[in-house]
């Protein structure tokens, strides 16, 4: 039935670090689920387009839930992710210093996996595997 309400096997979900500023907050988070959007075109529904027929942009096709946690819980849910295998994203501090894409992509990687300083993750998959990888994270304000 197409009133029917939609279920979603997976989801998405960002991780931020509790003391980031709100403009880093947002910031960050844009970041983080465009690399969702960018490599999982299933996530990404039809353009949408008004009454008078003007087309806009399409939006991924499913809730983004935004969480917040301490650095040392991103920590955690980063090694989680990677323990699952979980797809996800990763904003560093670093990155604040940079301007560019090719500095964001060096900054990262000039440090290891262990030394990363989080401020934010995304992660998208089964929707048990991104609740295990936060589980204990509060929801954002």
């Amino acid at each position: 039935m197409d009133n029917e309400p939609i279920r979603f096997e997976t989801k998405i979900a960002v991780l931020l670090r509790e003391d980031l500023p709100t403009w880093q907050r947002l910031n960050v988070t844009a970041f983080l689920v465009s690399g969702i959007a960018g490599t999982r075109p299933e996530v990404v529904g039809e353009a949408y387009e008004d009454a008078d027929g003007v087309r806009y942009l399409p939006m991924f096709r499913q809730p983004v839930l935004v969480f917040e946690g301490t650095k040392e819980f991103l920590a955690t849910a980063h090694q989680r992710a990677l323990q699952r295998g979980l797809e996800h994203s990763i904003f560093t501090q670093d990155l604040f210093a940079t301007g560019n894409d090719r500095d964001n992509r060096a900054a990262v990687r000039a440090v290891t996996t262990a030394a990363l300083d989080l401020v934010g993750l995304a992660c998208y998959g089964p929707k048990n595997a991104v609740d295990k990888t936060l589980k204990g994270a509060q929801m954002h304000p």
